[in-house]
């Protein structure tokens, strides 16, 4: 085709080699590594692939032809890959960002067409080169090629000048950076009379897209990268002695909508972050979770700036509206050592009202600290399902028989005393309990100490009609349920009909049909079932009607809104005349006093049970309240 020494005969096969072997680590890379297959990705996968054949054609071009005289259609076709596949590359990356950040209110079509008719004429004319060079044996290619790359190079980097502003600044700084670097590397090559590094210059850009955007990928348009990456930093800091601020934000409603953050809120996120902080990192936690860190040597007013984008928020909240809960803390090693951060602002977030900003003091670490302390206990008596734990602890709860005017039934109740806390009441542990996978144990081991209990009280000659024990839908859901219930009570030795479980009933459909097949297997064994906070929404007497349930609890809603308005009153009295006629039994929830013992027992109750007659009390304590036969 043409002779190349005497204008570019520095040509070293190293750096084609080198890029060949960087493109395939990169391939093994995106093979073994976990990637979001998005539209933006399905194009960069393609990048190494175009690249090494590029390259290859590169090598084959100057090791083979390059030497030669006159036209040759070899020469020609391999030259065709190497430059047309460089050309390509170019494409590829410009396509690669138009997918990632170009949206159509941008109104970039203009610009879209420019890019594909230059990428058009760039491949024609590197077409016709050979023609010209293969006749007249000029040999100013690569002089043309390097201004082809130049202008499509330009047209990338205006491409990244005009989404400067839905980008964050770190990414779209990276991504500049390592195309210039492409671009003075190219130049570099010619003023030195090189065609060795043409292919390498397309590594930068490839290089910087896979950190950036897929090992450990940015959200594009936040700056935010995941709760994984938020975990490393920590270990990473705490292992170098680092002190950190956090600033925690959580928006409930995009939480619950899948974290689908309004443009304009988008915006002022990277607004906030870029604006009053230095060399600060965004944490996306969860949909509606954000956490922004930064380092205090670099940030030493850390407080000064976070209350700045605090009053810069509140002018914001104005306009969108959206609930939050906002907490800013300091690195506490102890925590940091643990890596408990987000545990333990998702612990604050459930102490806190909305549109609460909370700054961390010493009390909320301590309330952390027994919290985890209760979380480790709750995982301590999972592990070993003692039955007979003695930190697990049976209160009751008397029940008066309208009929008979004695107590001879009770409600157990689930307590924790634990050696460093002492007692620990249910609103402390068990939303932990169903949280972590363990709520399940406890009400096993509530249902065996309760069925001790019958066997001592039985045996000591008392009249025990029933004890009832909750179970959860959590609980019905185990496999084994039923069985294990019967095993708890055959190997205790009580009759099956002095226990009960008060069971609320399922909205969902398929745990309603769950509830229908446990209740009906357990009831031929004798067990007695309640159907608990009837009254509070959603129970349905078509589906009680498919349940054997022989005791409807009205909850203490009805029981309180009867004592206030006549037609209430005559409302849940028809109904609980109707369960009666229909052979249910009817318990009262909430009774406070002699009013309401009177009104319930008007409305058809047949048992009561309310602070009237007991608080809860230790099951050993029913002896007070319950008579011998």
């Amino acid at each position: 085709m043409r002779n190349s020494v005497g204008f570019f005969d520095n040509y070293m096969a190293a750096a084609d080699i080198l890029t060949i072997f960087v493109c395939i680590v990169i391939i093994i890379l995106m093979t073994v590594s976990y990637i979001k297959k998005e539209q933006n990705f399905i194009i960069f996968r393609r990048m190494p692939f175009i690249l090494i054949i590029a390259a290859q054609a590169d090598l084959l071009y100057h090791l083979v032809f390059a030497g030669g005289d006159g036209f040759s259609p070899a020469a020609c076709i391999t030259y065709l890959v190497a430059y047309g596949g460089f050309i390509i590359s170019l494409y590829m990356v410009m396509a690669y960002i138009r997918a990632t950040v170009w949206k159509e209110d941008f109104q970039w079509f203009r610009m879209r067409y420019v890019i594909r008719v230059t990428i058009a004429l760039s491949v024609a004319v590197m077409a016709a080169l050979p023609l010209i060079a293969g006749k007249t044996h000029l040999s100013y290619e690569h002089y043309v090629f390097t201004g082809i790359y130049t202008l499509n190079m330009v047209l990338l980097l205006v491409m990244l000048y005009r989404s400067r502003g839905h980008v964050f600044g770190r990414i779209y700084a990276g991504v500049c950076g390592s195309a210039v670097l492409s671009l003075l590397l190219m130049y570099t090559q010619l003023i030195f009379r090189q065609t060795s590094y043409t292919a390498a210059t397309y590594l930068f850009p490839m290089i910087t897209l896979l950190y950036l955007m897929h090992s450990n990928p940015y959200d594009i348009t936040l700056g935010t990268v995941d709760g994984d990456a938020f975990e490393d930093m920590i270990a990473y800091s705490y292992g170098t002695g680092k002190e950190l601020y956090l600033m925690s934000l959580f928006i409930r409603e995009l939480e619950l909508s899948g974290g689908s953050i309004p443009k304009e809120v988008q915006q002022r996120v990277r607004f906030y972050g870029e604006k009053y902080i230095k060399n600060a990192q965004f944490f996306r936690i969860s949909e509606g979770h954000l956490i922004l860190v930064l380092d205090t040597a670099r940030n030493p007013h850390c407080e000064e700036q976070a209350n700045e984008m605090l009053s810069a928020f509140y002018n914001e909240y104005a306009y969108f509206g959206l609930a939050y809960k906002i907490v800013f803390m300091r690195s506490i090693n102890e925590i940091s050592a643990r890596n408990e951060y987000i545990p333990m602002i998702q612990f604050l977030h459930t102490r806190m009202e909305e549109n609460q900003v909370l700054y961390v003091a010493d009390e909320q670490i301590e309330e952390y600290r027994k919290h985890g302390y209760i979380l480790d206990q709750l995982k301590d008596i999972g592990v070993k399902k003692d039955m007979n734990d003695p930190r697990v602890l049976v209160y009751c709860q008397p029940v008066l028989n309208t009929r008979t005017g004695y107590y001879d039934t009770a409600e157990a109740l689930m307590r924790l005393k634990l050696p460093d806390t002492g007692m620990v009441f249910p609103d402390q542990f068990i939303p932990l309990a169903e949280k972590y996978g363990l709520i399940h144990t406890l009400s096993l081991i509530i249902l065996a100490k309760t069925c001790a209990e019958i066997k001592s009280l039985l045996k000591e000659g008392y009249n025990v009609k029933r004890i009832s024990v909750n179970f959860s839908m959590i609980d019905v859901r185990e496999p084994d349920f039923a069985q294990q219930v019967k095993n708890i009570v055959s190997i205790i030795g009580i009759p099956f009909e002095k226990v009960a479980i008060e069971i609320t009933e399922s909205q969902n459909e398929k745990d309603f049909l769950l509830v229908k097949e446990k209740v009906n297997e357990l009831k031929d064994s004798g067990i007695k079932f309640y159907l608990d906070d009837f009254g509070t929404g959603y129970s349905s007497f078509e589906r009680i009607m498919e349940l054997p349930f022989d005791i409807i609890k009205f909850d203490r809603s009805l029981t309180v809104a009867s004592g206030a308005n006549a037609k209430i009153e005559t409302m849940v009295s028809y109904l609980a005349h109707m369960f009666t006629d229909m052979n249910y039994s009817v318990l009262y929830e909430g009774i406070e006093d002699n009013e309401d013992e009177d009104r319930c027992v008007r409305m058809f109750a047949r048992y009561l049970q309310g602070y009237k007659y007991s608080k809860p009390i230790p099951i050993e304590q029913l002896r007070n309240y319950f008579v011998k036969a």
